[in-house]
């Protein structure tokens, strides 16, 4: 049973890389945007840290990056899923 909810924290971190991943390659984004996105993808597959600190400073870089006045609105939109759905893998966790 503990194996099932692995596989389904793994496949929603997965999830959550590849909307990162869209925000990323999207060239209407600011590029400090895009690079803190980045930072926060690259954070969340770090595997040298525990899951629970990685999901945590992830949501941290991008609530930052989503308070930014030159974020386009859409972006701002999927950012705060992007956040809503690693909250949801860090509940999990506990």
């Amino acid at each position: 049973m503990t194996k099932g909810k692995k596989d389904e924290k793994d496949e929603a971190i997965e999830y959550a890389v590849e909307l990162m991943d869209g925000v990323v390659e999207d060239t209407g984004v600011p590029r400090n945007i895009r690079k803190s996105v980045d930072d926060a993808k690259q954070k969340v597959l770090d595997e040298s840290e525990p899951k629970n600190v990685r999901v945590t400073t992830a949501i941290y870089i991008l609530d930052d990056v989503s308070k930014d006045i030159n974020i386009p609105a859409h972006t701002r939109t999927e950012i705060w899923q992007i956040i809503s759905d690693l909250e949801a893998i860090r509940e999990k966790a506990k």
